[in-house]
């Protein structure tokens, strides 16, 4: 039987120096897991990459295709977009998908894709007006979004621990194999 696909979106947030351990929890899970990575994110991997290819079995992408190139991941069952950054989060509520990870979320949403995303910020950056207006804008469309209790709760600047991220409470999230 086929597992089903999972992207993994992950954005230049603490936890993505982690997320080899995120795509374990979702391969364990049941999930085929294709992971997506920002640019900024990229860099923190830049040189290990071929390591996250053998962990999923697909390329991992970071940048849009060009015309006529064929696409090198599975259609997506479901979609995670964490750790999701200030900066991704406000961009994707305005509807600016200037990346491969932005586009592809955004698309999912309204392609019937269920989507879940967790953000990775603190209390600073939360407080920030567009924030509120963005987790808005993203629910109203349909994507679950982790913020505050029962998800992620910003933390003070400074402090955040990147290990600890909550991958299951995410995973869960997800209406997957074994979620």
């Amino acid at each position: 039987m086929t597992k089903p696909v999972l992207y993994l979106i992950a954005c230049a947030a603490g936890p993505t120096q982690h997320i080899d351990e995120a795509v374990r929890r979702a391969q364990d899970a049941g999930w085929d897991v294709c992971l997506v990575l920002t640019p900024s994110a990229a860099r923190w991997w830049e040189g290990r990459i071929p390591k996250l290819e053998t962990l999923t079995g697909h390329t991992v992408r970071r940048q849009y295709k060009v015309p006529g190139e064929r696409d090198a991941l599975p259609k997506a069952d479901a979609v995670l977009v964490a750790p999701l950054s200030c900066t991704s989060l406000n961009k994707w509520g305005a509807g600016i998908a200037d990346t491969l990870a932005l586009g592809l979320a955004s698309e999912a949403v309204h392609l019937g894709v269920p989507v879940v995303a967790m953000p990775f910020f603190n209390r600073a950056q939360d407080a920030q007006p567009a924030v509120a207006r963005s987790v808005a804008a993203l629910r109203e469309q349909g994507v679950t979004v982790l913020h505050g209790p029962g998800g992620y709760t910003p933390h003070p600047p400074g402090h955040g621990d990147a290990v600890a991220f909550p991958w299951d409470v995410a995973l869960q999230a997800l209406a997957g194999p074994t979620a």
